[in-house]
């Protein structure tokens, strides 16, 4: 883990620090995205929790109209199942996204670290989430697939669905 860890930090700060001009701010670079989510766990997670539903923030530099870079963070509430408690996940990531157009599709992952919440003896672990959606000026729908390796051999796994709203500063 902490080489794909170190790789991928790696991998985002040579795009990060590879341009040789001096970075200005503008709306065509810089968003802040804010957006619900929605999600059913599975694996392990599926025995404990039925259904997750989330809050996501972000804020992307576009490096270049192709590429972006940021960070992102929000919360997953997750509804326990049985006589399971509920339980957050919030995660503390940086993210890259490949947008191939304009306005199309888009891949990209997040990375870092899901601190969870009222999870008995487990504060979290590395947290990867890959996305594949569509985006315009204004708007991201996407897929997507979390997964938090957390403490004590526990996997905390979803797959679901995110809108997020595009705020140019």
């Amino acid at each position: 883990m902490k080489k794909i860890f170190l790789v991928f930090s790696l991998f985002t700060a040579s795009f990060a620090f590879s341009q040789s001009q001096e970075v200005k701010i503008t709306p065509d670079n810089s968003w802040f995205k804010a957006g619900l989510n929605v999600g059913l766990p599975i694996g392990d997670t599926a025995d404990v929790a039925s259904f997750t539903v989330g809050a996501d923030v972000r804020g992307q530099y576009l490096v270049n109209p192709s590429f972006g870079i940021g960070i992102a963070s929000g919360y997953n509430h997750f509804f326990g199942k049985d006589e399971a408690e509920d339980f957050g996940l919030i995660p503390l990531a940086g993210f890259a996204r490949y947008y191939a157009q304009p306005a199309g599709l888009f891949v990209g992952a997040d990375f870092g670290y899901g601190f969870l919440t009222n999870a008995n003896d487990n504060s979290g672990g590395l947290y990867l989430s890959p996305q594949i959606g569509y985006h315009n000026e204004k708007w991201n729908f996407y897929g997507y697939y979390q997964h938090t390796f957390a403490e004590n051999d526990i996997d905390i796994q979803v797959v679901g669905l995110g809108v997020t709203y595009n705020i140019m500063f």
